[in-house]
């Protein structure tokens, strides 16, 4: 299932190259008047550009918190060109870039700031996340670890790197991660639907039942572990109770009816056979018929 801090001082000698190739520091000469006086060209005040810089990063925090992306990455942008030496701003601008998905976009942002601010917990774990969106687990896990050395009682960054983890097939190490976050916040629930996902994965299904029940408990709404137990459950020969289960998991949210969906919310090989299977009842089709 993801704060920066303002320091340097604006680039100078970078912001002196734009204005040289933009002509805004030339002198254009006037036409031949004995002595008439050559224009005068004001010169640029950088404190103030940054200040601009860091209030449009501000601003495009505050529309961010309102998921609007769009226009928040658009001001993310400008305050960069205004403010380029700001760790601050280039983080936001990668967060922005990542929550948009241009992940390139947002590695080169996130890079410069970690760069910048070696020690930013923040860039850590986003640029751990980003690396994760583009399937380069081992990367990202080494971003997570980083972060976390930092700041260890982090219970989103935990449950990423449990999720890293759990790609790159390393069990064990997946289910200790989401557990450490459990430990933090009892009520993270994705940790826990979560290790019935890796449990179902190796083989134990009534464990991993069991976890998906615990996350019922915590979000009774919640359609992913429903189906999960439905899945489980239909494949141990549990039919009627499973097939109904299921058929309410899918009318709260069809997208979970959606096998590429489902792999993204780390359903692994296992699970999503038994999910195709369930699919294909037909009682289950003349629900999705009307989905």
């Amino acid at each position: 299932m993801e704060g920066w801090s303002v320091g340097n001082r604006l680039n100078r000698a970078l912001l002196l190259s734009l204005v040289a190739a933009a002509g805004l520091g030339s002198v254009v000469a006037a036409p031949a008047r004995g002595q008439a006086l050559l224009p005068y060209v004001l010169p640029l005040d950088y404190e103030r550009l940054q200040e601009q810089g860091l209030q449009l990063a501000q601003q495009a925090a505050q529309l961010a918190q309102f998921q609007q992306y769009q226009q928040a990455l658009a001001q993310a942008e400008l305050a960069a060109q205004l403010a380029p030496g700001e760790p601050a701003v280039l983080g936001l601008l990668g967060s922005l870039y990542l929550q948009v998905g241009q992940l390139e976009s947002a590695i080169a942002a996130l890079e410069q700031a970690r760069q910048l601010q070696p020690t930013n917990t923040a860039v850590l774990f986003a640029l751990g996340t980003t690396h994760f969106r583009l399937s380069q687990y081992s990367q990202s896990v080494s971003y997570l670890e980083s972060g976390l050395r930092l700041e260890p009682e982090n219970p989103g960054a935990l449950f990423d790197l449990g999720n890293a983890y759990f790609k790159l097939g390393r069990y064990e190490q997946a289910i200790s991660r989401y557990q450490a976050a459990v430990d933090i916040e009892p009520e993270f629930w994705p940790s826990v639907n979560n290790i019935g996902l890796v449990l179902y994965e190796q083989g134990d299904i009534g464990a991993a039942i069991r976890y998906w029940e615990d996350t019922l408990v915590l979000v009774p709404d919640e359609p992913e572990p429903r189906l999960a137990i439905a899945v489980a459950q239909y494949a141990q020969g549990q039919g009627q109770s499973a097939l109904q289960m299921g058929i309410e998991a899918l009318e709260r949210d069809s997208r979970y009816a959606d096998l590429d969906f489902l792999e993204q919310n780390l359903w692994g090989s296992r699970l999503l056979g038994d999910a195709e299977a369930f699919f294909g009842v037909p009682a289950v089709q003349a629900i999705l018929a009307q989905l």
